[in-house]
């Protein structure tokens, strides 16, 4: 018999549980992934993000192939393709690891009844949380609003599963199985920029893959987690993980690096909760299926947000408002992909606040540079920042680049390595008249608190 495995956001063979059905049953395997920019309310994945896919899709191929497991590669909307490469491979099993956005929960459900119909096997396994959203309730028996609660139920449930070995190296030596389905060419899927090819930061800042995976967070676990919660607010010291984008592409589990991290001595709770952060913001997600476009607070819907113009837009996204940690994060993230957490807050509330523009404005240009943007956490955050979200900071909590520039890089090496020229730039707007507008817009909606 043979099971179609169907890959999405977890391009792993270690702790795949829908990897490991399939080789529980000895069947033999043919890995599917479907480049899927059509299926309604699929959100397709920004430049950055797409030059990751590429070179983590190079990399699985290799693994499986290690493993005796061709992985075919097609391009459409999930409702047609999966059906048609199981036919074509002549499967009696289809498995996946579950996803958690609405639109992405809507395609499996039909498809898992659809194929079910048609005499297949289809089944779905936890593999990308360290807990399935609908685990974790209050007394009530409602889903948190709040982190810490939320976090503190997390901690009093069960320990996370323990993670499932990669299948077996013997695999590569079988036949395979009987009919392997044609697949496209990755590179026909044009998911590298070519004209220009802006991405030699990115390929100079990160290998994508899931052996570099366990690379990043065995040199982290060697500076320890207690260095991690002392210093992870100086965005010039290299003391956080950088394992987002490897958490985001599911080049490992969750699972995996909790009890990775648990087997080390030291202060591991600071960096563990931000896993549980991670998981909280799939959390709101599933209960909250409207945060990418929609407010959660709904008195934001009528939040007065300024008219973008162009040039203030331009100024923010490529460094040049003449604040000097908002410019170096912007272009630290136009180079790499990537910026320093602290400094992302820095960077969105700046936009929020004091330039007064709508969140989901900054969130599509995070969406489009970040290599780590997923649905959950990129509209989460943005959210959490402007006020409007689940566990919300309140919107009167602006934060001051420059005060932020004193406490967290106060010798200005961040600065100075991203943006030397902010300097010598006339401030874009002046910070104490815009925190002023902010409130008073905040004192609209919500009856002058």
């Amino acid at each position: 018999m043979t099971t179609v495995v169907w890959f999405r956001d977890d391009l792993r063979i270690g702790d795949h549980p829908a990897l490991n059905a399939a080789e529980e049953g000895d069947d033999d395997v043919v890995a599917l992934f479907v480049l899927d920019e059509e299926s309604p309310g699929v959100r397709p994945i920004g430049g950055a993000a797409r030059w990751w896919l590429h070179h983590s899709l190079k990399a699985l191929t290799v693994a499986l192939a290690e493993i005796g497991i061709p992985l075919v590669l097609r391009r459409g909307p999930a409702r047609k393709v999966v059906p048609e490469v199981v036919a074509e491979a002549g499967a009696t099993r289809v498995s996946w690891n579950r996803r958690y956005g609405a639109a992405e929960r809507t395609i499996d459900a039909d498809l898992k009844q659809r194929l079910r119909e048609s005499g297949v096997d289809a089944h779905s396994f936890p593999g990308n949380v360290l807990r399935e959203p609908w685990t974790i309730a209050t007394q009530q028996g409602s889903p948190y609003r709040v982190f810490t609660p939320y976090w503190r139920a997390c901690l009093a449930a069960d320990e996370p599963a323990a993670p499932l070995p990669a299948p077996r190296t013997d695999r590569a030596a079988r036949s395979g199985p009987p009919s392997v389905p044609e697949s496209d060419e990755l590179v026909a899927w044009g998911l590298l920029p070519a004209a220009p090819d802006w991405s030699a930061g990115l390929a100079a800042r990160w290998t994508p893959g899931e052996a570099e995976a366990h690379t990043v967070l065995e040199d982290f676990l060697e500076r320890s987690p207690a260095e991690y919660a002392r210093l992870r607010d100086v965005p010039a010291v290299s003391a956080t993980s950088s394992l987002s984008p490897y958490l985001r592409w599911g080049e490992m589990s969750p699972r995996e690096v909790w009890h990775r991290t648990i087997a080390v001595r030291g202060d591991r709770a600071t960096f563990l909760s931000e896993l549980g952060w991670r998981d909280f913001a799939w959390y709101t997600l599933y209960h909250r299926p409207e945060m990418p476009t929609e407010n959660l607070d709904a008195r934001f819907d009528a939040f007065p947000w300024a008219e973008p113009d162009r040039d203030v837009l331009r100024a923010w996204r490529f460094g040049t408002t003449g604040m000097g940690l908002v410019d170096a994060g912007m272009q630290e993230l136009w180079q790499t992909g990537t910026m320093h957490n602290r400094v992302r807050m820095v960077c969105a509330s700046y936009f929020t606040k004091n330039l007064l523009l709508d969140w989901r404005i900054g969130e599509a240009w995070f969406w489009d540079t970040l290599v780590d943007a997923d649905l959950a956490s990129n509209t989460f955050n943005w959210q959490w920042i402007a006020g409007c979200g689940a566990d919300a900071a309140p919107f009167f909590r602006i934060f001051n680049p420059e005060t932020q520039q004193q406490k967290f890089d106060p010798e200005g090496a961040y600065v100075a390595r991203w943006a030397p020229e902010s300097a010598m730039l006339a401030p874009l707007i002046d910070l104490q008249m815009s925190r002023k507008r902010a409130l008073a817009a905040f004192g609209e909606i919500s009856g002058g608190a």
